[in-house]
């Protein structure tokens, strides 16, 4: 019997102790560290024949490494492949994480239902009638998924090694369990061990795995951070739960960019694939609206076109509001004092509402432009022109500063119709014969004189 090894962890970031104190001396909370024991036999908790393990490894001159890329499984969801970097690697770790609600069970379950390979989908939080519930909405007609749930890693093993899967999703991370740790699911010790075993199994049989991983209310990944160390890609699933749309990012990945994103329609049968999504994000209006303006931004490497809604108005109790949805609040009132500094309107007894249609958030600079224009638009009550879009950073002396990727932003805007960009005229654009003029400004000035 292997002797017993208590330690201590805190639960709030994974800190291990000696011996119990009040406050944890990395993330300073109060009350959070607990005493876990600690027990591990000394045999292996995932087995594969010795004529399949590999060989110890020796070093290799750099000139001799084989460069071939990585095998790929197709996800057949082409928003899943983009942000992975072109489909699934084999033997790789990936985590998905998201806020409860978000999708993130409902994403994997898609696409397990969607793929033609054997895969398995452990579920340690909901039983075999609520997924199959899901999977009639989805894709009834799959007979190469099979679903288990089970929370005890030793018995998941087993049925991995009758089916022998050729991809494994287990929902969620923190409700598996080890026998060879003796502590409750969910803890630190507990996470780390289950992962452990996940990535022995994933290498050494060139199978994929996808975990499910729940967020802290800070939004980030609940467990050690350890445990985005030890995997390959670490995926975030975003969105607002009151809106349609969601965003699927990556923040670590060893096979791919972080660049990229994809982005969902939450509907009744399950999550739709916007190919397209600029068009879905600025709304049809019968008629034209003050305080309307189209941004041409970028989120990761692919451009869009994002509405943009003001509205000014006399403040009504003295104190003017400012408030912004999907902007940066502090940027807006940079903004707004660049107008009251430079272009000369007094909006300082004025509340602004700023609104990024669609529930989206951006961060981009580049939609500074269409942010005063909406601005100017709304305080004097004047429409904008449908086909105008705009692109650029606004600088606190009220010039317009150039902006990355501008010919990207440029092509995308001809692409869905619109007749007339305006951009900073310190960008270098080889751009030439395009059906789309291209206006180009050096000062929120001449914003002001070309479209009020």
């Amino acid at each position: 019997m292997a002797k017993v090894k208590t330690t201590f962890f805190c639960q709030n970031c994974g800190t291990q102790y000696a011996k119990w104190q009040g406050q944890c001396n990395v993330c300073k909370e109060w009350n959070t560290i607990t005493e876990e024991v600690l027990q591990k036999p000394e045999r292996s908790n995932w087995k594969v024949d010795s004529s399949q393990r590999k060989q110890a490894s020796k070093p290799l001159k750099i000139m001799d490494i084989d460069l071939s890329e990585e095998a790929r499984l197709n996800s057949f969801d082409e928003e899943f492949n983009r942000v992975l970097g072109g489909g699934i690697v084999l033997g790789s770790l990936t985590l998905l994480g998201g806020e409860p609600g978000i999708g993130k069970s409902t994403l994997l379950l898609q696409m397990s239902l969607k793929l033609p390979y054997r895969t398995l989908y452990v579920s340690g939080e909901e039983s075999e009638k609520q997924i199959k519930m899901r999977a009639q909405r989805i894709n009834p007609a799959n007979n190469s998924c099979y679903i288990l749930t089970e929370t005890k890693t030793q018995n998941i093993f087993k049925q991995i090694e009758s089916l022998e899967p050729e991809i494994v999703i287990i929902d969620s991370i923190q409700t598996l369990h080890s026998d060879y740790i003796e502590s409750s699911a969910g803890s630190i010790s507990q996470i780390k061990e289950c992962t452990t075993e996940l990535i022995k199994f994933a290498k050494e049989t060139a199978t994929p795995v996808i975990l499910i991983g729940h967020i802290t209310k800070d939004g980030n990944i609940a467990g050690p951070k350890i445990l985005e160390h030890m995997v390959d890609t670490v995926l975030q699933f975003e969105g607002d739960r009151n809106h349609v749309f969601r965003i699927l990012r990556a923040h670590k990945n060893r096979f791919g960019s972080t660049n990229e994103l994809g982005i969902y329609e939450m509907q009744g049968s399950g999550l739709r694939e916007v190919s397209n999504p600029s068009e879905l994000l600025i709304s049809e209006k019968e008629e034209a609206l003050s305080g309307n303006a189209i941004a041409a931004t970028l989120e990761g490497m692919r451009p869009l076109m994002i509405e943009v809604q003001a509205l000014v108005s006399t403040a009504v109790y003295g104190t003017p509001q400012r408030s912004a949805t999907g902007f940066n609040a502090k940027r807006l009132n940079m903004l707004l004092a660049v107008l009251e500094k430079r272009a000369g309107f007094r909006l300082g007894a004025k509340d602004v509402f700023l609104n990024i249609t669609g529930g989206i958030t951006v961060d981009d600079p580049a939609i500074d432009l269409a942010v005063v224009a909406a601005i100017l638009s709304s305080n004097e009550d004047e429409s904008l022109q449908n086909d105008f879009c705009f692109a650029g950073e606004v600088g606190l002396s009220g010039e317009i500063r150039p902006v990355q990727r501008i010919e990207q932003r440029i092509l995308e805007a001809e692409k869905l119709g619109f007749s007339t960009i305006f951009v900073s005229k310190y960008n270098k654009i080889s751009l030439k014969n395009r059906a789309i003029k291209i206006q180009l400004i050096t000062k929120v000035e001449d914003l002001v004189n070309l479209v009020m």
